[in-house]
């Protein structure tokens, strides 16, 4: 057999064994490896303060809008601060007690109608039938 096949030549320029070889080989994808994982390790550590970073804030936009909600709940007539506006064109979601979407949409029209202002910039949050 050849032996220049069955030895590698090392960065210095000499003949090192195979064994030799296999070690500084499986070395080298060692530390690659090590790298990757910490690699790994750090991105998903960013993705998880990101994201409940992005939780937190969701939470709490939650919380100012079911106050805002409560509030309207117990005084229809309350007017909602521009913090609780969504993108413009949005309407967000609507809660309807015992009213049809028709009648809802009849009097959302009405009511923007009233106030002379365009229906995307209100913010509807809840529509309830009063009964006298």
């Amino acid at each position: 057999m050849n032996p220049v096949i069955l030895s590698q030549v090392s960065a210095s320029g000499e003949k090192i064994s195979i064994g030799d070889a296999a070690v500084t080989a499986i070395f080298g994808y060692c530390v690659v490896f090590a790298g990757l994982f910490i690699l790994m390790c750090v991105v998903t550590g960013v993705g998880a303060y990101f994201k409940s970073k992005n939780q937190k804030a969701a939470d709490q936009e939650k919380a100012v809008l079911e106050n805002i909600a409560k509030k309207v709940e117990d005084n229809p007539l309350t007017i909602v601060p521009a913090e609780a506006k969504k993108a413009p064109g949005s309407a967000g979601k609507i809660k309807l007690h015992s009213v049809p979407d028709k009648e809802a949409a009849m009097i959302m029209a009405i009511v923007a109608d009233a106030m002379q202002k365009p229906i995307n910039e209100l913010h509807f949050i809840s529509i309830k039938e009063v009964e006298d």
